[in-house]
């Protein structure tokens, strides 16, 4: 008896001590309800696992406030936050503006490489350099016109003292191959935990450059590692073969729009526009191929079935969640903040189509709950991010930045 006593209390103490030390929220993320997805699916897919489409819903307990910072930006795509609490903003037309707190915009600023504008292109994403405090260098996405077509392309610059313009803006990475489309450019960026770049690409939408997502010597449906001067990172996975470009970090990507570190497991986690249903949340493992368009939840927006028709494949990564219908996700970020407890550690992504801002709650690398968030403004949310007081911000392309708190 004794000896079962002893057994009981240890079992006890540990699961205390694995509540604690898990990624969720003693409160577990706010209070259960319904899926909050009710429309029907494009398809009769079935899941991998339970709980990777349609979760329970799960609504905020504590009382938040969403304000309009500024409704006077042009198609805004990327928004990070500057060392002094401020905004930087990129514009798809091709210029950069900083908003204040109380919402005053910059003019322009100029001084970056042209880009081209047409259909999903522009100037995309963007990061600051972890020293940007004293280098003042900054890091963006641009879909770029060259010979042959338009391609995702990766540049930096340094932020003027005066703030007017970008200082030896250079292009550091180009993808190939070159293609006409001017669709499923990818676009975000992100430092990772080795000081090292993470950037998305698509694979241009067309059926010409589609199967490239799954080809090693192309660099399109790819996330890629490089170094600041555009250089493949140390470290990155080797593939069979020998003919592997070798930024590759994964591949299998169809039009990645969202990547995010995330605080606990410092993981790179990311999110996938699907065709018609198959939008995908990932997370990343150097090497992996995560399917497309081998595998897919979704179909062709005709209605018709995309290759095999097949959702699961030896070798290939199935999505931590996916929607179908298609939300269109796009920027994301953790939540690291207090102000909100129910939130701490949960996803945040800007939904397109859907237009409202989905919070997923993860625990041990599975969502466990959703809820969408501002879904009566009717607005497109781009891209959303924290800031250095602990609310997020979110711009949509509409033109507007939102700050979301408690209220």
């Amino acid at each position: 008896m004794k000896n079962l006593k002893y057994i009981f209390i240890l079992s006890t103490a540990l699961l205390a001590f694995s509540c604690n030390n898990d990624d969720t929220p003693e409160n577990g993320g706010g209070t259960v309800t319904d899926p909050v997805e009710t429309k029907p699916a494009n398809t009769q897919y079935k899941p991998a696992f339970a709980g990777q489409t349609r979760i329970n819903g799960m609504t905020t307990n504590t009382e938040f406030k969403a304000d309009i910072i500024t409704s006077s930006l042009s198609s805004p795509w990327g928004v990070k936050v500057l060392p002094d609490g401020r905004l930087i903003v990129t514009q798809k037309a091709g210029t950069m503006r900083i908003v204040t707190a109380a919402g005053v915009v910059s003019e322009p600023i100029t001084g970056l490489p042209a880009v081209n504008p047409a259909g999903q292109g522009g100037l995309l994403g963007l990061c600051l350099d972890p020293d940007f405090s004293s280098n003042r260098m900054i890091y963006w996405v641009f879909s770029e016109a060259v010979t042959g077509g338009n391609i995702s392309a990766v540049a930096k610059g340094r932020l003027a003292n005066d703030e007017k313009t970008i200082e030896n803006a250079t292009v550091i990475y180009r993808s190939s191959p070159a293609n006409a489309s001017d669709l499923h450019y990818g676009g975000r960026i992100l430092f990772d935990q080795t000081g090292n770049l993470v950037a998305s690409t698509g694979e241009r939408s067309v059926l010409q450059t589609r199967p490239l997502a799954q080809s090693l010597t192309a660099s399109l449906g790819k996330v890629i590692r490089i170094t600041k001067e555009g250089q493949p990172a140390s470290g990155n996975p080797v593939f069979a073969g020998g003919n592997a470009l070798p930024e590759i970090y994964t591949y299998g990507h169809r039009n990645p729009q969202g990547l995010a570190i995330h605080p606990v497991t410092k993981e790179i986690w990311q999110s996938e526009h699907g065709p018609r249903g198959g939008d995908e949340i990932n997370r990343l493992k150097a090497g992996a191929n995560y399917g497309w368009p081998t595998i897919t939840y979704g179909i062709e927006y005709s209605g018709q079935v995309i290759g095999d028709a097949i959702q699961q494949k030896d070798g290939m990564e199935q999505p931590v969640y996916y929607w179908d219908p298609v939300i269109s996700p796009s920027g994301m970020t953790f939540y690291t903040g207090n102000r909100v407890p129910e939130w701490e550690n949960n996803l945040f992504i800007g939904s397109l189509s859907a237009t409202h801002i989905a919070r997923l709650v993860i625990r041990d690398n599975k969502v466990v709950g959703e809820e969408r968030l501002l879904a009566s403004e009717g607005q497109r949310f781009r891209d959303i991010t924290q800031g250095s007081d602990g609310a997020l911000y979110a711009v949509t392309d509409q033109g507007r930045l939102y700050k979301i708190d408690k209220k």
